[in-house]
């Protein structure tokens, strides 16, 4: 993964040590939870798209310690975003690693997001640029609005397909889309050239999260990290499913009956795995992957321009 980030891969791992930083240790507790989510190091996506437009949008092609503070702000909200979500929906694994809930408790789990907001907020602040700071705090908002629509839809087999893409941006697309608009801000380019990074982001949020999704459905447990189909299990409904419902109404009986009787997840999982409902989220991801792409269209081809494109080959390419 880190050859796909190659002119920021440097910039990546100093970004992992600085975030360990600053969470400071003020408790130890809070402390080694979050630090245990720096350790177990996800793609670092987010954070690496902040640092390829700061890089790209430079005129000497360097990143300023603004870009690099937005980068680690960018991934601390996205840990304690993850954090509160295994909390909510009760998971014991993430990326095949146990959570911080499961390694700790509920209650320190928290905490740790709660923390991590916290100092999110507090070096958000200190960038002085009231713009950036309400496009971040936009995200937040969008995390939690998206976590309660999740919630309140929870088993409810007449979710639209419109709702689905709306919860998938409050919970994926939003921080990917407007901090990397607020990358573009710190670079202090054009409101347009503001704007073609917001849609790059959220259509690239939104390709990754229907393949995701997708990958629910068709990935091993060992690939996933977590239990394949546990989006289904609690009554998330998906791309995949929304589709194969057109086709396999019986999915609507179970999950509504909440997969009550003996067989009654594994007959949805099969319908939904005959149904063109996977075909059809393949294609509602590549169209959004396209729309990601066409935004880039309009920059100088440089190393960084094409590792910004590859991006929205890679996303997809997982399902391959």
């Amino acid at each position: 993964m880190t050859s796909l980030f190659a002119p920021v891969e440097a910039d990546l791992e100093l970004l992992t040590d600085s975030l360990k930083q600053l969470i400071g240790a003020r408790h130890p507790i809070l402390y080694a939870a979050a630090e245990y989510l720096f350790t177990t190091t996800g793609k670092r996506v987010r954070p690496a798209i902040v640092l390829l437009i700061a890089r790209l949008l430079s005129p000497q092609g360097e990143i300023s310690l603004r870009h690099r503070r937005l980068a680690e702000i960018t991934e601390m909200i996205h840990n304690a975003s993850l954090v509160h979500d295994d909390v909510v929906d009760e998971s014991n694994l993430r990326r095949g690693i146990p959570t911080v809930n499961q390694s700790f408790s509920n209650r320190v789990a928290v905490l740790a997001g709660d923390f991590l907001f916290a100092q999110s907020s507090w070096y958000l602040a200190h960038l002085d640029n009231l713009q950036v700071v309400k496009l971040l705090s936009e995200v937040i908002m969008d995390l939690a609005e998206g976590e309660i629509q999740q919630g309140l839809n929870s088993f409810d087999a007449e979710l639209t397909l419109e709702a689905y893409l709306q919860k998938s941006y409050y919970k994926t697309a939003s921080l990917i889309a407007n901090s990397a608009k607020a990358s573009a801000v710190l670079s202090e380019v054009s409101p347009e050239l503001q704007e073609c990074f917001y849609q790059y982001g959220k259509n690239l949020g939104l390709a990754f999260q229907i393949v995701d999704d997708i990958l629910d459905f068709t990935g091993s447990e060992e690939v996933l990290g977590k239990p394949a189909g546990s989006d289904l299990q609690n009554g998330h409904l998906t791309a995949p499913a929304i589709y194969a419902l057109e086709e396999y109404p019986g999915i609507g009986t179970l999950l509504e009956r909440e997969f009550s009787q003996e067989g009654d997840l594994e007959q949805a999982l099969a319908w939904v795995r005959q149904s063109q409902g996977i075909n059809r989220a393949r294609d509602l991801a590549l169209h959004h992957a396209r729309l990601a792409a066409q935004c880039l269209e309009s920059l100088e081809v440089s190393p960084v321009q094409e590792c910004l494109y590859n991006l929205t080959e890679y996303v997809v390419r997982r399902l391959y």
